[in-house]
């Protein structure tokens, strides 16, 4: 099946013309199309691509209406079978999205994301568990192992990132999605202006069936962040309102807890 690429940029332009130049320098066999959504950028990215990219196809948003809503212009102009959702600050290696693709076909996954891993190699933890008080705290666990130096964390982490799986959910730094099921699943929810809604959308599309694979057997690399970091408001206050929106969405129990934590901590979501 052939598949279509969306990316969602906001001023990172230096990061978005290196990603397009990683898929022109061996672009994929199945590509169909690359599809860029700029959320009002100020740095010239849309310009950048209009410019010098009439191989891309530019959607120029008046505003930044976020990553999940973003993400949801560029799916619904997509037309091909597959749809990857790719961050703009990520390289992509040769072969990588062509092996991605096989991987979903032959496991049969609805959604299928690659081993990450940053500028000097060492892997991310790109998959996890449903998010949940218990989920988070073995999740956090992981992620403080993958940014330890010490040789025994990086064999865990090695082992963890080096098996395939079916897991709850795969990173939306770079996620391949069957369009229908996509589709029929909602696609991302917008009240996730940034984070959690790449676990959100996973949980959806498990809602009805569909399996999520994590494969090591392909690696993209994830210059971890640069685009968040230009996301506009400070992210620490996005993550604290998706992640009141997730507990209230799915762990309503749990909602009035984490906001008195979050209050506890001078973070309060309103």
């Amino acid at each position: 099946m052939t598949f279509d690429i969306v990316i969602v940029n906001y001023n990172n332009r230096d990061d978005l013309a290196a990603c397009l130049e990683s898929l022109t320098a061996a672009r994929p066999q199945r590509l169909a199309r690359v599809i860029v959504v700029d959320n009002a950028s100020t740095d010239g990215s849309a310009e950048y691509v209009a410019a010098h990219r009439p191989d891309v196809e530019l959607i120029r948003q008046d505003h930044n209406s976020g990553f999940a809503a973003a993400n949801n212009v560029g799916i619904r102009r997509a037309t091909a079978p597959l749809v990857l959702l790719l961050n703009s600050d990520t390289i992509v290696p040769a072969g990588a999205l062509d092996g991605l693709v096989e991987r979903l076909e032959a496991t049969d996954a609805t959604a299928a994301g690659p081993r990450l891993v940053d500028g000097e190699g060492l892997p991310e933890v790109s998959f996890g568990p449903m998010l949940s008080p218990w989920g988070e705290a073995l999740q956090r666990l992981r992620v403080r192992l993958a940014a330890r130096r010490s040789p025994l964390a990086r064999r865990y982490i090695a082992r963890l990132t080096g098996r395939e799986r079916f897991v709850d959910w795969v990173s939306g730094g770079c996620l391949l999605v069957r369009r229908q099921a996509a589709l029929d699943a909602g696609l991302l929810d917008e009240r996730y202006f940034l984070y959690e809604e790449d676990v959100d959308f996973c949980a959806a599309l498990r809602a009805r069936g569909g399996r999520i694979l994590f494969t090591p057997r392909v690696t993209v690399v994830h210059l971890r962040g640069r685009s968040v970091r230009r996301a506009g408001p400070p992210s620490t206050f996005h993550y604290d309102r998706s992640h009141v929106a997730f507990y209230e969405k799915h762990l309503p129990g749990w909602a009035p807890l984490l906001r008195w934590w979050l209050k506890v901590r001078g973070r309060s979501v309103r």
